[in-house]
């Protein structure tokens, strides 16, 4: 009996050896998803007729190094350069409902002349609106909660609904 007993605390003592081991105790936890976008519409509204291009179906400016448009018809994206993008992107749009990505071209999202969108301020039509603080720039459809952010360190898309796909157990309404 004192043998048997001897074996099983052995076989305990090397089973918690094998199971506190590093990469075996258990999958390593998902990365957190990427913050959400800014609150564009907390910013003041720009005219929109300063930054008409393509004979007024589309709203164009330009903001920390971007160039950026709201389409009308739906689309909007910026294009310039997107710091972590992926692939080395330097286009990221969406479409108003449909989440944005990122996608490479070979010239600017606008050829026409565009104005500098003034810091703090936005273009919206429909659901979406695009601004920036002069540094920081974001894009948000307000439809979906998809948008995408573009700052001097990182470019990131949010195309998480954070009233439909949340974490267990939280509320979109309270912290």
């Amino acid at each position: 009996m004192v043998l048997s007993r001897s074996v099983v605390a052995a076989a305990c003592v090397a089973a918690a050896g094998v199971l506190s081991a590093p990469g075996l105790a258990g999958a390593q936890p998902a990365p957190p998803p990427p913050p959400p976008v800014p609150n564009v519409n907390a910013y003041a509204p720009a005219n929109p007729q300063n930054f008409v291009v393509h004979q007024g179906a589309a709203y164009a400016f330009t903001t920390a190094g971007l160039t950026c448009m709201v389409q009308r018809s739906g689309p909007y994206g910026c294009s310039g350069v997107l710091p972590g993008a992926p692939n080395g992107a330097n286009l990221v749009s969406g479409r108003a409902g449909v989440p944005p990505g990122f996608g490479s071209a070979g010239q600017p999202i606008v050829a026409e002349p565009v104005n500098e969108l003034p810091p703090n301020t936005r273009i919206s039509f429909g659901t979406v609106s695009c601004g920036g603080d002069g540094v920081v720039t974001a894009c948000l459809d307000s439809g979906n909660q998809a948008g995408f952010v573009v700052t001097p360190e990182a470019t990131w898309v949010n195309a998480v609904n954070p009233l439909l796909a949340r974490p267990e157990g939280t509320n979109p309404y309270f912290n």
